[in-house]
């Protein structure tokens, strides 16, 4: 449980950093800087978790897993669901209706993943955990409808929308699944995911977007090449939030493994809160930044609700009774 709140935490930074990296592409076409913005950010998390696996000697074991295991493969099916479906559906989703209104709408997730572990997985959840699941969401729409954002286009922020919530759903549940039969970490699972991430978009997606979508006569590769030079720190933001994002599913991934993916995607909607809470703590240092929201009472009473309910909602009441008289 402790990993599914940390994950919803760094999420939270995750998606402020997004937004800023936003506020910073000179790209003029919001379906470049989307896909371009989704890969960069996809690419760099694929690093840092290279990197992780690499420094703690799980790179053997990270191969085996993906070549010789029919759950590494199945891993890659939740990547590609996950990453490009899921992952640009969010980016859609933040850059459409702001990072406030977009990690709000985009937390429908856990419903959906929660329906269908119940099918698939027969992870059953308790009728009061359901019941604080739906006081969680109620909560995400309270902030949603509190904030003063103006979304720049909605149609395009509600495609983004069910992107996000079927793609991040489905992709829990075949994690969850692959997990549980121990062929695979879920740190290896973390890397093999984002690299099939951004390998997908780097390899399919801005090849095709480059012969649909040009700017100033460049294609998706030209343009992607072309933010490395003369953007400031357009780069470096979103290196953070790939930074952030990797250590936010390392914690996911873990609460994944641990306590199954109903109760873990339950914690991780609490991200919705702490976006709105590190929002604007960043607005006080840096004033440029575009996704300020004003905290009313009920501001803060939707906050509540979504990150204690969220807890809750992942709380099996009668383990914990039964390990206490234990």
């Amino acid at each position: 449980m402790l990993a599914g709140i940390l994950a919803g935490i760094t999420w939270g930074l995750e998606t402020v950093a997004l937004n800023k990296a936003f506020d910073l592409n000179p790209l003029q076409s919001m379906l470049l800087a989307t896909l371009i913005t989704a890969f960069l950010h996809d690419a760099c998390s694929a690093i840092f978790s290279w990197i992780y696996n690499g420094v703690r000697g799980k790179l053997p074991e990270v191969f085996r897993s993906l070549f010789k295991t029919k759950s590494g493969k199945w891993v890659v099916i939740a990547a590609i669901i996950g990453g490009p479906v899921g992952m640009t559906g969010y980016v859609m989703t933040v850059q459409n209706l702001g990072y406030a209104i977009g990690a709000a709408a985009s937390t429908v997730f856990p419903a959906i993943g929660a329906v269908l572990a119940f099918f698939f997985l027969k992870e059953k959840m308790k009728w009061y955990q359901w019941l604080f699941l739906l006081a969680t969401l109620a909560g995400v729409f309270g902030l949603f409808y509190s904030t003063d954002i103006k979304a720049e286009n909605i149609l395009l922020g509600v495609i983004g929308t069910l992107l996000c919530s079927f793609g991040w759903g489905i992709e829990a549940v075949i994690l969850a699944k692959c997990l549980r039969d121990g062929d695979v970490s879920d740190e290896g699972a973390l890397m093999i995911r984002q690299t099939t991430s951004a390998v997908v978009y780097g390899a399919a997606i801005l090849p095709v977007l480059g012969m649909i979508v040009k700017e100033n006569g460049k294609n998706a590769w030209e343009c992607t090449i072309a933010l490395f030079s003369n953007t400031g720190w357009l780069i470096p933001t979103i290196a953070i939030a790939g930074l952030f994002a990797t250590v936010s599913y390392l914690f996911y991934y873990k609460a994944i493994a641990k306590i199954g993916a109903s109760k873990s995607m339950a914690l991780n909607v609490s991200y919705a809160a702490w976006a709105m809470i590190f929002g604007n703590i960043y607005y006080l240092i840096d004033p440029t930044y575009s996704q300020k929201t004003d905290i009313t009472f009920f501001t803060v009473v939707c906050a509540v609700v979504v990150l204690v309910c969220s807890i809750f909602a992942a709380a099996d009441f009668k383990e914990i009774f039964k390990k206490k008289e234990a």
